[in-house]
């Protein structure tokens, strides 16, 4: 069995907690893109110490995910595994041995967990988003990317649950503050997903044994959860309120498959 809980999910900090039951349990963390001190903070709410988390994989060199990835990672000695790419637009830093590589379509290993990392179109060196199974159930997460090839929509096949980027509502963000620049960034084929984007996918993915959708990487400024779940909820032919939206703040409570 698989529990999972994003302990905040957005342009301030990124990171999601997998829990793969076992003896002992084994513990990813998809993303680190906190503070140490946050991060320790949001993992004593979720129940956990830092000691308690195996590995971590990073999808990609932004700030927002990448974190205290690799002051966690030394601080604690846990495998951090992360694309070529990634790596090197983080000019190659010292892991002090605990460096991992993950490449598109290798299977990585854990023990009680098997991921699966694929590519995504985002503007990042290498970024890559990721399947986890336990051999029994499959959990999918995409979060960061402008759209969705047929390559990434492969991977999200018969997930039992979805962690889903429903980044902005396309009006909101036209009719935004933001720079010209930035809103044809956000917007474009490599930046983040619309909610109707993430609608599409939703569907596309759709089966009778999906169990969790969760909107993630709100725009505090250019969407509202409200949004995000109406239009998710539509593709889904379900009530708005059994779509999960993980807040910045406080991500989700742990959900279990």
């Amino acid at each position: 069995m698989l529990r999972f809980k994003s302990l905040g999910s957005g342009s301030t900090g990124n990171a999601t907690l997998i829990e793969a039951d076992g003896q002992p349990a084994f513990r990813l963390l998809v993303d680190c893109g906190l503070g140490i001190r946050q991060l320790s903070m949001r993992l004593a709410e979720a129940g956990l110490a830092d000691s308690d988390i195996d590995a971590i994989f990073i999808t990609h060199e932004h700030s927002d995910h990448i974190g205290c990835a690799r002051q966690f990672a030394r601080r604690h000695g846990v495998p951090v595994w992360m694309s070529r790419g990634t790596y090197t637009a983080l000019d190659q830093p010292d892991f002090e041995g605990w460096l991992r590589i993950a490449q598109d379509g290798t299977a990585i290993d854990l023990g009680g967990l098997q991921l699966t990392p694929f590519t995504v179109p985002h503007d990042a060196r290498e970024p890559l988003q990721l399947t986890c199974t336990d051999g029994a159930v499959k959990l999918g997460i995409l979060t960061d990317l402008g759209h969705a090839t047929a390559h990434v929509l492969d991977h999200l096949q018969l997930c039992d649950a979805l962690v889903l980027e429903s980044n902005h509502d396309s009006e909101m963000l036209a009719a935004s503050g933001y720079p010209l620049f930035l809103k044809k960034r956000v917007g474009g084929q490599f930046g983040h997903l619309s909610n109707e984007a993430a609608g599409q996918i939703a569907q596309a993915v759709c089966h009778a044994g999906l169990k969790y959708l969760v909107a993630a990487h709100l725009s505090q400024q250019n969407n509202r959860p409200a949004l995000a779940q109406g239009i998710l909820s539509q593709a889904l032919g379900c009530h708005s309120d059994e779509i999960v939206v993980a807040d910045a703040g406080s991500g989700t409570p742990w959900l279990r498959l």
